[in-house]
Parts: C-alpha cells; structure tokens; sequence
C-alpha cells in the first residue's frame, strides 16, 4: 500500500513538471538547432 501511495505522488509530481521539462528540452534544442546553424555559416 505505501509503495502504490510513493508512486501516486511520484507521478503527480512528475506530470506536474512534465509540461516544464518538455518546454524546457525543447527550448534547449532548438538552441543547439540555431547554434549550429550560426557557427556552421
């Protein structure tokens, strides 16, 4: 029971951040994405 309780709360807290992470992977990306292109030029 405290295991189901431990993972409940882990993945609500996880889908909580989730948006922010995935927003935050994305941002980072596309900087790569930009970096290379400017230093490729």
């Amino acid at each position: 029971m405290a295991d189901e309780k431990d993972k409940y709360s882990f993945w609500t807290k996880y889908k909580r951040f989730a948006g922010n992470e995935i927003l935050l992977y994305v941002i980072m990306i596309i900087g790569i994405i930009l970096g290379l292109i400017i230093f490729s030029k």
